[in-house]
């Protein structure tokens, strides 16, 4: 609350020394608490929330928070699976282990705060409190009021070209969207070039968290 409220005061001002937060006690305890609730599938390593709780919750979150102050954590692999869809196609899914899963939703705890100061009333997606039947509501307000026309847009298989774009030493190939400098197959790629959002960036570079719009070869980077 007291990051919302500062974010939306001061719509300018930058944020600094975050890292910190994630590894609180009291973060990472809600954390695994959201991740308990929302259950899910285990990762790469086969662990599931029994498997945590029989080894001792404070004592897994204990050893992680150590391995994050002393910047010595690193994710684990992604376990993909494929989900079948309406269209008889299959969509990749990827389950983060349950280490990965707590680190993600302690950042996301410290980070959500901020930019939902920043975010436009009218969006409504991955918004805590906001859902789809609340953005059917608006549209219906807004075609009552004579707004008719409606703008559909959506990315189609955003991801699946740079999923099969070719290997570093198949880089000559003339292949639309594939660039040698961004298939270097890499858990990270951290960005290098960066386009600045429209507002002023809420991080200081000393962290190199900005806010920001990734170019497209900064994004494409991300997705290989």
């Amino acid at each position: 609350m007291a990051l919302h409220a500062k974010a939306k005061a001061e719509p300018g001002f930058r944020f600094y020394a975050l890292y910190d937060k994630i590894y609180r006690e009291d973060i990472l305890a809600h954390a695994w608490a959201q991740c308990r609730s929302n259950k899910g599938a285990p990762g790469v390593d086969g662990k599931d929330f029994a498997d945590v709780e029989a080894y001792g919750v404070e004592r897994w979150l204990g050893e992680l928070a150590l391995a994050l102050k002393d910047e010595k954590y690193r994710p684990d692999p992604i376990r993909r699976v494929l989900i079948p869809k309406a269209n008889g196609k299959l969509r990749p899914l990827g389950i983060s282990t349950l280490r990965d899963r707590v680190c993600m939703t302690a950042a996301m705890l410290v980070l959500d705060p901020i930019f939902e100061a920043d975010l436009p009333p009218e969006q409504y997606a991955y918004r805590q409190g906001r859902n789809a039947q609340q953005a059917v509501i608006e549209v219906e307000e807004t075609l009552f009021f004579g707004h008719r026309e409606v703008v559909d847009a959506d990315l189609a298989d955003y991801l699946d070209r740079a999923a099969q774009c070719p290997q570093v030493h198949d880089g000559g190939l003339k292949r639309s969207g594939c660039w040698t400098t961004a298939l270097i197959r890499r858990p990270f790629c951290r960005p290098r070039r960066m386009m600045t959002a429209s507002r002023s960036p809420r991080f200081t570079r000393c962290n190199t968290v900005w806010r920001v719009t990734p170019s497209r070869w900064v994004a494409t980077c991300i997705a290989t």
